[in-house]
């Protein structure tokens, strides 16, 4: 096969760097880094072929790596191959040997995209926004927690090998940023090397969590950059003798961790924000898209709040709004609209937790906002003061009630891919009846020796 000049371009850039390994990665619906390793000969050699395979079960497994089957996901588990997106090369700054990465689009055997990976499942929604003249343009948000390693599993931090916080100087402290200097010294020269556009690093307020924030662009190429960072900020807290966990509720008398969605959508032709006007008041396309998301909100939920966990993180405190209310500048509502001209006229998403797919919670973020917008839906009115206790407008708290909520959704199922929704929403179960299985710290301090 003739080569590309775009594939002469790739095996320059490896040439130049020394590469000697090339890692190709996919997602899985956990947003787990997936992938084959391989000598840089043979990786050049697989570009622009099929032989950059992996079998389709790997969009049916669930976070404990079981696998579910469906009409979907058989016990065939046929090939699909991986196509590296040459935009997203870099290198992996942890590895002793020079060992380059490419992110990869998934693809069918006929040529068509395997439409359960979720980094198409996000392009598909944009292709909608695209067919109207609009483009997306986010900004995420991630928060985390890091705990110290220990030797085994500890009842206040409930992850298997992670031990107690390791401190707290408050919320916004540069105090505490500097006390893991050397940490987050290796996170930046990581982000630095690998391409991602950090755009601040900040200490929360709950004990030892901290929030990465990303600068707006490209959904794709930003949920490409969350899904590296967590990966980056895993390695280096290992290497400083800590874990960073991204669980949505890690303490559950402490502050969750949320991952924060700025949303806007601007014109393809001119370029200018939909969502403001030449003076800068709000459209009805801005509020067709808060609609949207107040209307489909509780059916994404699953995609938002994916795990039992997530839910311990909703609740009328702690920062965390259960409802979809929106207002200016209120975080008591789950939609925030920060202050800001026609140029930076956005909505905040404040649902999701840290613990989701990036691709996924974008994805169904934008969905519900295009939703509102093609349906021309209307808005409730703006909440002025505290919406922690308003009625109406509340999330679903637990998330057998999201998962019934996104099956019956006609409307999440055309937009996110019928077969991605009904496999999605198998695995979720099937992690349900695995997590049923196990005692809790409740059962056994309440049940054990008492009943």
């Amino acid at each position: 096969m003739a080569k590309t000049n775009e594939y002469e371009a790739v095996e320059k850039w490896l040439s130049e760097r020394n590469v000697e390994e090339v890692e190709v990665l996919v997602g899985d619906f956990a947003g787990i880094t997936r992938g084959k390793k391989k000598p840089v000969d043979k990786f050049i050699s697989a570009l622009g072929g099929n032989i950059l395979r992996m079998p389709d079960s790997i969009f049916g497994t669930t976070v404990d790596c079981n696998f579910v089957e469906n009409d979907h996901i058989t016990e065939l588990e046929e090939d699909v191959f991986l196509v590296p997106d040459i935009d997203t090369a870099g290198m992996v700054p942890w590895n002793d040997r020079p060992t380059a990465y490419f992110i990869c689009d998934v693809m069918n055997a006929d040529g068509t995209t395997h439409d359960m990976a979720p980094r198409q499942v996000l392009k598909n929604v944009l292709k909608l926004y695209a067919d109207k003249g609009w483009k997306a343009v986010v900004a995420p948000e991630f928060e985390f927690t890091l705990l110290a390693q220990s030797e085994g599993p500890s009842q206040e931090a409930p992850i298997g090998r992670s031990g107690q916080p390791v401190v707290s100087r408050g919320v916004m402290s540069l105090d505490g940023i500097s006390e893991f200097g050397a940490m987050f010294d290796d996170v930046n020269r990581y982000c630095a090397l690998m391409g991602l556009p950090m755009d601040a690093l900040v200490q929360e307020a709950g004990v030892a969590q901290f929030e990465f924030n990303i600068s707006h662009g490209d959904p794709v190429k930003l949920a490409d950059s969350a899904f590296q960072f967590k990966r980056i900020m895993k390695w280096a807290a290992v290497k400083h003798g800590f874990h960073a966990s991204f669980m949505a509720k890690p303490y559950a008398e402490d502050f969750g961790n949320a991952m924060h969605m700025h949303q806007s959508i601007v014109d393809l032709e001119t370029g200018e924000n939909v969502f403001a006007d030449d003076a800068g008041k709000d459209t009805a396309l801005f509020h067709s898209h808060i609609a949207g998301l107040q209307k489909y909100m509780s059916a994404s939920m699953p995609f938002f709040a994916p795990y039992e966990n997530s839910y311990l993180r909703l609740s009328n405190a702690l920062s965390s709004p259960v409802n979809t209310h929106w207002g200016l500048e209120n975080r008591t509502v789950g939609l925030r609209v920060p202050e800001g001209g026609k140029l930076s006229r956005r909505i905040e998403n404040r649902i999701a937790g840290s613990d989701v797919n990036p691709y996924l919670a974008l994805a169904a973020s934008l969905a519900c906002g295009y939703l509102g917008m093609v349906e021309n839906l209307t808005p409730t009115d703006a909440i002025v003061g505290s919406a922690y206790d308003l009625p109406g407008h509340k999330l679903p708290q637990h998330i057998y009630a999201s998962l019934d909520a996104l099956d019956e959704s006609k409307a999440l199922r055309r937009v996110l891919g019928e077969a991605f929704v009904t496999t999605y929403i198998d695995i979720k179960k099937s992690e349900i009846a695995a997590r049923a299985r196990v005692l809790s710290s409740w059962d056994i301090e309440y049940l054990l020796t008492n009943v």
